[in-house]
């Protein structure tokens, strides 16, 4: 495989396909992309003359039984990740899967499972890409002791929030048929935070609907199934709680990102207002509170998804972001908010 050209099908060619994986895998020496399966003729059409693909279908399964075919991308929604993951993996290809992992945590060990029966595949979720370049510095300061113990994680998202808007049209992530139990943008901020300071131990949260309905596209109102603003809180398996809140819906909100990682010894602030670039601040004990951090460029992590994915593939790199495993952890705690939302009980993690 070292020298072997790999061929790689798509399925699903929506933004981040078109955007990210597309140039990034052709970027890669010796891969050919064959072939792009769409939901359309036509969009996939655009798609394969846009990028030089040869191969277009609308029959997802055509790309995962082609046998000249070596690895796929999955760039659909959530909902069909599991079952494509699963198929790819059992005709012997590698695969790379859109993020979120799956609509809920049965999916993701079915998915876990199967690449456990295809150990020779590479199976990689696509990461959560925002704080990639303040990764390898948080975890080495925290560490190397410079918050001490961890007491707090105070973490407030409003990424594209504003006042409610009722006329605004359904997001396929709000359609739970589409999206399963993942919130808004609850899940790439966990997976990060577990870079961090690992998992949680146990959540409890609590969550509305501020929009409770939209108009679709045929005049019918829509019920609005999966939370637009959420609290959650709990303990960390480490030692030490959190408080996570989540929001679409705040109008004039003071920053979007404010994460604050409280210690006995130090505090870590990772902080974003407006449209300002997201930055980290960081003090210890003694200090006149908090000042930037330079990130030291050889350890500021960037996108290169595509590139370990390939790597991965031809045994030189071994998949860091994300593995499945590491996936299933995420989608188990997107199960646990949404047991805890509906019963209004503590969820104790890990859920097997």
């Amino acid at each position: 495989m070292a020298t072997k050209t790999i061929r790689v099908g798509l399925i699903g060619a929506g933004g981040n396909t078109t955007k990210l994986h597309i140039p990034g895998l052709q970027a890669q020496a010796g891969i050919k992309i064959t072939s792009v399966a769409n939901r359309t003729m036509a969009s996939g059409q655009r798609v394969a003359d846009e990028f030089n693909i040869p191969g277009v279908t609308t029959d997802w399964q055509e790309i995962v039984e082609d046998p000249e075919i070596d690895a796929v991308c999955i760039g659909t929604w959530p909902y069909m990740h599991a079952p494509m993951t699963i198929a790819t993996l059992a005709r012997g290809k590698h695969v790379l899967c859109e993020a979120r992992m799956a609509l809920n945590a049965d999916e993701g060990y079915a998915m876990l499972a199967a690449s456990r029966r295809a150990p020779r595949c590479v199976a990689q979720i696509v990461p959560a890409p925002h704080t990639l370049a303040f990764d390898q510095t948080m975890i080495e300061m925290i560490g190397d002791g410079y918050i001490g113990d961890l007491i707090a994680l105070d973490a407030r998202i409003a990424s594209a929030s504003d006042f409610p808007n009722p006329s605004s049209p359904t997001h396929w992530r709000q359609d739970r048929d589409m999206s399963g139990n993942n919130i808004m943008s609850m899940g790439i901020w966990y997976e990060a935070m577990m870079r961090w300071v690992g998992p949680m131990a146990n959540v409890y949260a609590t969550g509305q609907a501020v929009v409770p309905h939209r108009i679709d596209g045929a005049g019918r109102r829509l019920a609005m199934t999966i939370p637009d603003h959420v609290d959650i809180i709990g303990k960390m398996e480490q030692g030490g709680q959190i408080r996570f809140n989540v929001s679409t819906v705040l109008g004039h909100t003071p920053a979007v990102v404010d994460i604050c990682i409280f210690g006995t010894n130090g505090t870590l602030r990772l902080h974003q207002t407006g449209s300002d670039p997201l930055a980290l601040y960081a003090g210890r004990r003694g200090e006149d509170g908090l000042a930037p951090v330079a990130i030291d460029p050889a350890k500021k992590g960037a996108w290169r998804v595509e590139e370990e994915f390939i790597n991965a593939i031809r045994g030189t790199e071994a998949v860091s972001h994300t593995d499945l495993t590491t996936a299933v952890k995420y989608m188990e705690w997107t199960d646990a908010v949404t047991r805890s939302l509906r019963t209004g009980q503590s969820v104790v993690l890990p859920l097997q």
